[in-house]
């Protein structure tokens, strides 16, 4: 069987505070996209095994986070054997969530393959398990995130007909180094309000705390930002701790690519 994992963006990211647990309480809003890898899983009599084609994956294949939602998925809830292959265009390291949607549709395909009728709440749970940000992406509807993100809360936000560009600069951003850069702060203004307000005020009432640390090590990726809103971008911000950045457009924007000829530009109407 096959399906088509899509990426998502952060509106919006604020680090509440450091937990006890040596992660971070956020508050983010989490968008699916249209840009999708491609995941099949079919059953084998043999080894479960992964194959990968598309964008290159660092680190070993079995640590992959497909194999790791396999394997909970058979320690749990109990499978055949199967051959996972990914053909991966959502970059990796790139703030755009594609381990984790790779991840969570893993699940739900072993589930409509293998277990039909289980629950909702135990896939979100497993998905919980795999990473903070894997179980948006059971729902795959734009939310309200709380919590290490996988708190969860369906927000009715029209983006419909805005076109939305994506610039991946091809940098690694350290997650790490960029906690290392903030320091956590409450705030009364929930994201959830400001995005009942018009477009045109967010970009002075909505923003991502990862930006000004990774800015200041990064200055190219801020100079994405600068240019998506020098070139008629309503909204442009950096998703998740980078290191792509994207912008909502009214109108068509202009072709980039000459301002970014080395970097990877993509085009969506929402």
């Amino acid at each position: 069987m096959l399906t088509f994992p899509n990426a998502k963006i952060n509106l919006g990211l604020r680090v509440i505070e450091k937990r006890s647990d040596g992660f971070h309480n956020i508050e983010t809003i989490f968008i699916p996209v249209p840009m999708c890898d491609m995941l099949e899983i079919i059953p084998t009599s043999s080894t479960s095994r992964f194959s990968v084609s598309g964008l290159t994956l660092d680190g070993n294949t079995k640590d992959n986070l497909c194999m790791k939602a396999f394997a909970l998925f058979q320690d749990e809830v109990g499978c055949p054997n199967v051959a996972i292959h990914l053909h991966k265009v959502i970059p990796s390291g790139a703030g755009l969530g594609g381990g984790s949607s790779d991840a969570a549709f893993t699940l739900k395909l072993l589930a409509s393959m293998f277990s039909p009728t289980l629950s909702h709440r135990k896939l979100v749970d497993m998905a919980g398990r795999i990473g903070s940000d894997c179980a948006f992406f059971i729902d795959n509807t734009t939310s309200l995130a709380t919590s290490r993100g996988e708190v969860l809360q369906p927000i009715n936000l029209n983006l419909d007909n805005l076109f939305l560009v994506l610039i991946n600069p091809r940098m690694h951003v350290n997650t790490s180094q960029a906690y290392a850069g903030i320091s956590p702060q409450k705030t009364t203004n929930n994201l959830s309000k400001l995005v009942l307000e018009p477009i045109e005020t967010w970009q002075k009432t909505i923003t991502n705390d990862f930006e000004e640390t990774v800015f200041q090590i990064h200055p190219a990726i801020g100079k994405i930002k600068e240019e998506m809103l020098s070139h008629g971008a309503t909204y442009s911000a950096m998703t998740g701790s980078g290191s792509t950045v994207f912008g909502l457009f009214r109108q068509e924007p202009p072709k980039l690519e000459s301002h970014f000829p080395t970097y990877d530009i993509y085009r969506y109407i929402l």
